[in-house]
């Protein structure tokens, strides 16, 4: 006698693992957008600060491009920290358990 199929643990088993495929595609999207997002970052910054090479000299009011840029920069980098950090947990040291002398 053969041990017959039993579809019920099968899906249970699919069930549980299909979450984690959804999390890996999930991060790997999440990761394309932002750096999409730092890229355009750095476009808009390098238009920025063309459009400060273009402003007016003599205007009673000054737009403030640099601090626009300075803020760009800042947040560009932040994305960028964001992508460059490591994809695995940090390893953890393991605690000492024997606390009798």
């Amino acid at each position: 006698m053969q041990p017959s199929f039993r579809p019920l643990p099968f899906a249970l088993a699919i069930a549980a693992l299909a979450p984690l495929s959804v999390a890996c595609a999930d991060e790997d999207r999440e990761r394309e957008n932002l750096a999409r997002l730092e890229h355009e970052l750095a476009l808009l910054t390098r238009e920025v600060r063309a459009a400060r090479a273009d402003a007016p000299t003599r205007a009673r009011i000054h737009f403030q491009y640099e601090d626009l840029a300075r803020d760009l920069e800042m947040i560009r980098a932040g994305i960028a920290d964001h992508l460059s950090a490591p994809r695995q947990p940090r390893p953890v040291e393991p605690l000492k358990g024997d606390y009798r002398r």
